[in-house]
């Protein structure tokens, strides 16, 4: 007789098998499985192949990168299943016949797998588009370990030969391209004029995602974590070549028509505080101390704005969730670029601090005055006990032109993605430079989320150097409020004893904050173009007016240049490229220190 103990034995036995599998394929013992041992009991063969594949498609591709935009994809009113099931096929031929022509006995298995979905699910994929693809997939596969050629008709033929791209390449963002493309063409034609193209699918941010309720996408006792559920579920079901989701998925309406501007009620808006401190860490500011700056910077069209003041998520995480996990992926990638130029980024420090340090010494005015102290003045010594004036000395007085403070705030919206790297070398060159020269200075970065506006201060005005490291925790999100950001930053720098004053702005010319539609907002009015640019130029001229010298750093694209000069007038650094970094922002800052 079997007992309950026998088989929970079994089952058990048969998990570690499973997760064996995959992690001799993958060759990464700390990848998280979840084996389905009931689904064993009907299709032992295709469990078991979805294992191996799980591993290979983490030994060969960035599982996670892959996963991640799937999510996105779902956010931005993809169907869910229907997606799923040409991920399948993606993952699949990307996978298969690599994995085969290194461990041959595969092949069995998935010869075995195709044929037991087959027999269980042939009528369920029958009746929509995608699952009809997968019939036909199914059925070139086998005619191919026959030796036979497979012929296609009409679009399949389309399909088929856009699927077969994906057997073709090492690069995951290749499978995205080819499941966006796959999905637009196969289930909705009209996906990119309703919803975006793979461009604006790419930009939601991890923000967006934590924000949005995936209640109808994970069980109930889930929805706490619901995007780390679902992350790890759909990470899980890509590789899945099996026919449960034909049967099971059903494409969510709800989700269909997602929102780009967001409608937050009052429930969600009472729980905001708590989405800004996961995705941003603590603040370091007390609540009266907050409550002061927003009462102050917070006024006229920034009227129903906050500020919110941060060292980071990794600084100041409120908990392992995924925005922990992130953020630290982004140092890497700042740091591997660091290690990458490494070379290059030090000559632009060395270069830069030579530049500027030449510049601060020509400055340096040199005067003698009569004192009681000093160089002693022999052909004065007549006066002594001949005249009051006992000035028999001549003392050296220099105009310390090191009394320089600056701040160093960088655009941290998502449109900087593509550049995150690029623009965190460049803010390590000026901190290091300014380091070497013994100014003080601080970095911040800034961007938008709903309706706070984030200052993620990465070093303070009199952090010792090593503080410098902090930068490499620079990471994109969201949209900008540049004009509040330089206000903000504005105002702690006036208030420094120094008496030259230094504002550097890197961005990218493109202030963008579309506010969240919410209960009783008194400025619903999107802040963008020509509003939001002359916003940000008005903050610049007053700063300049009270005795702040403001650069921009111009770190966009070319077609932006003119929103940057209607910001800066001629006071901007265009460099196009690191390797010319010091030398276009050299020459600005030795103005300005000229001056």
């Amino acid at each position: 007789m079997v007992t309950e103990e026998t088989l929970k034995t079994h089952e058990m036995e048969l998990e570690s098998r499973i997760r064996n599998l995959v992690w001799t394929v993958s060759g990464d013992y700390t990848l998280k499985l979840n084996p389905d041992v009931e689904r064993y009991a009907k299709e032992p063969d295709t469990v078991l192949y979805d294992t191996i594949r799980q591993g290979a498609f983490s030994c060969y591709f960035d599982r996670e990168a892959y996963s991640l935009y799937l999510v996105k994809k779902v956010y931005s009113g993809a169907a869910e299943g229907e997606l799923m099931m040409l991920a399948q096929l993606v993952t699949e031929e990307a996978v298969s016949k690599r994995l085969e022509s290194e461990r041959p006995g595969v092949k069995g298995f998935r010869r075995r797998a195709a044929e037991e979905i087959l027999d269980h699910s042939f009528e369920s994929l029958s009746k929509n588009e995608t699952g009809r693809l997968k019939l036909e997939y199914l059925r070139g596969r086998r005619e191919e370990d026959e030796e036979k050629s497979p012929s296609y008709s009409g679009k399949t033929r389309e399909w088929m030969e856009l699927l077969k791209h994906a057997s073709e390449t090492a690069d995951t963002m290749e499978l995205i391209r080819v499941t966006d493309e796959l999905y637009n063409k196969v289930v909705d034609p009209a996906f990119v004029k309703k919803h975006g193209d793979l461009a604006s699918v790419l930009a939601v941010t991890i923000e967006e995602l934590t924000e949005y309720s995936w209640k109808d996408f994970i069980s109930e006792e889930l929805y706490e974590d619901g995007l780390e559920t679902y992350l790890e579920r759909v990470s899980l079901d890509m590789t899945n070549f099996t026919s449960k989701e034909a049967e099971e998925k059903k494409e969510k309406t709800a989700g269909s028509d997602t929102k780009k501007v967001v409608v937050v009620d009052e429930k969600a808006l009472a729980r905001m505080y708590q989405y800004i401190q996961r995705n941003y860490g603590k603040t370091w500011l007390s609540e009266s101390e907050e409550k002061s700056r927003n009462y102050q910077l917070c006024r006229g069209i920034h009227s129903d704005c906050s500020l919110y003041y941060t060292e980071g998520v990794l600084k100041n995480p409120v908990g392992k969730y995924y925005q922990l996990s992130y953020a630290q992926k982004q140092k890497d990638k700042n740091l591997h670029a660091y290690y990458d130029q490494h070379r290059a980024v030090r000559q632009n420090i060395s270069l830069l601090y030579q530049e500027l340090k030449k510049a601060m010494l020509l400055q340096e005015d040199q005067s003698f005055a009569d004192a009681d102290h000093g160089i002693l003045q022999p052909a004065r010594m007549w006066k002594v006990g001949r005249s009051q004036n006992a000035d028999l000395f001549r003392l050296e007085q220099r105009r310390n032109s090191l009394d320089f403070v600056v701040d160093i705030l960088v655009d941290a919206s998502g449109s900087q993605r593509p550049r995150q790297e690029n623009v965190t070398l460049q803010t390590y060159i000026l901190a290091e430079t300014l380091s070497r020269l013994h100014i003080p200075f601080r970095v911040m970065s800034f961007c938008t989320f709903w309706d706070y506006t984030i200052l993620h201060r990465m070093r303070d005005y009199d952090d010792p150097r090593e503080k410098n490291s902090n930068i490499f925790e620079y990471i994109t999100s969201s949209n900008n409020r540049d004009g509040l950001a330089v206000k903000a930053a504005g105002m702690d720098l006036l208030k420094r004893q120094e008496d030259r004053k230094l504002l550097i702005l890197l961005s990218d010319g493109k202030p963008y904050d579309v506010l969240v539609n919410r209960p009783n907002a008194r400025n619903p009015k999107p802040y963008r173009d020509d509003y939001a640019l002359h916003d940000t130029a008005t903050e610049v001229r007053r700063l300049r007016q009270q005795g702040v010298s403001v650069l921009g750093v111009f770190v966009g694209e070319e077609t932006e240049l003119m929103a940057e000069q209607k910001i800066f007038g001629k006071d901007f650094a265009y460099a196009r490229d690191i390797r010319n970094f010091s030398h276009m922002v050299g020459s600005y800052l030795r103005r300005k220190i000229e001056e």
